[in-house]
């Protein structure tokens, strides 16, 4: 059984509408629970949301009491807004006085119960985009309620930030240390299981590898503008580079050979599983060696389209603004459009898109 909220109040607890913030205070939580507290009071637009919410989350009415309505939505907007994963929020949720209040709590936290860790993943998670999109389209419709005057035009507009990712500066090198050094590590562990010998020595070897791409990063750092020296140190990058691409191939070689080994002992298809990100690694290796060969050796300029910024969050794009101290930036675009007031009114993920394409839609 699940309400909407509890209309009973117990003894202890505040009534949200007159629960009060501190107007001073610039952190976002504030904010965030005087407009949920606007919703709350706002018989209009609580009808209108509680029902879009009923809609959309199962309420049962009979069985065991489940988490309020009410508090799945505080909850969801505060750790979305606030960025915060489930055990931040279990922590503020427990601890929090002001949310506690919010939440419907009395002031006496030691009396009233915590929030189990998972019971917040089961319920907060039932707040899915398609419903936060559109409970923000009654929020904006509110909030525009009392700012717009009587046959006021509403104009808007949009503009693109970059959403880094967790990534380090991307290189050939790099990356192709990166593609080997996961095809060994994986490869390794799944023939170490299953009795295949030939990796005993994988540490030292990927030992090996990284001196060879550490003298490779080394190696481009010279800044002589003698054109004898010039093209000396370009001979020894490039004979450093061969040795360092021969000793990754001969690795990647041989994590090919033992992953053939491991699908012809018979293995069941939890290790066939297991195999499928050292596959993958495996051909960004073979595609890293490939790329600083027509480059370093053959002196080509690599085309933009065939070269990977990530191999662990492959959604990453190489972002050139034209912004002053910011020559780049590895993430991915997102464009926002807000009305004169400063409401959100859309937002859509950049796909390999400029701000030229995304103007329009």
């Amino acid at each position: 059984m699940r309400k909407v909220q509890d209309r009973q109040m117990m003894l202890g607890e505040v009534d949200i509408s007159q629960i009060k913030f501190d107007g001073k205070s610039r952190d976002e939580i504030p904010q965030l629970l005087r407009g949920l507290q606007y919703i709350y009071c706002t018989p209009e637009l609580k009808d209108k949301v509680f029902s879009l919410l009923e809609g959309r989350i199962a309420v049962a009415r009979s069985g065991r009491r489940g988490m309020d309505l009410w508090k799945i939505l505080v909850l969801g907007v505060i750790r979305l807004n606030c960025d915060w994963n489930y055990d931040k929020l279990k922590e503020m949720a427990d601890n929090h006085l002001t949310l506690r209040k919010m939440l419907g709590h009395s002031l006496d936290c030691m009396k009233d119960p915590k929030y189990p860790l998972q019971t917040l993943k089961d319920n907060v998670g039932l707040l899915t985009p398609e419903l936060l999109d559109a409970i923000n389209v009654l929020v904006v419709q509110g909030g525009q309620n009392l700012v717009k005057k009587k046959g006021d035009v509403l104009r808007g507009r949009g503009d693109s930030f970059v959403v880094e990712t967790n990534v380090h500066y991307p290189t050939d090198i790099n990356l192709l240390f990166d593609a080997t050094r996961k095809t060994v590590e994986i490869t390794s562990g799944l023939c170490e299981e299953l009795g295949i010998p030939g990796w005993r020595q994988s540490a030292h070897q990927m030992g090996v590898l990284k001196k060879c791409f550490r003298i490779c990063q080394k190696s481009k750092r010279s800044m002589s503008k003698d054109p004898q020296k010039q093209e000396r140190k370009m001979e020894k990058d490039r004979q450093l580079h061969r040795d360092y691409i021969n000793k990754a191939g001969e690795l990647l070689g041989r994590a090919e050979e033992s992953l053939v080994l491991i699908v012809k002992s018979g293995c069941d298809d939890l290790t066939l599983l297991k195999m499928a990100p050292a596959e993958m690694y495996l051909r960004d290796g073979v595609h890293q060696i490939d790329l600083i060969t027509r480059r370093v050796l053959g002196g080509e300029k690599i085309p933009h389209e065939e070269k990977i910024f990530s191999l662990f969050e492959r959604h990453t794009e190489w972002i050139s603004k034209g912004k002053a101290g910011v020559p780049q930036e590895l993430g991915k675009r997102i464009c926002i459009v807000e009305d004169k007031y400063g409401f959100v009114l859309s937002h859509m993920l950049m796909n390999k898109i400029g701000d030229k394409e995304a103007v329009v839609p």
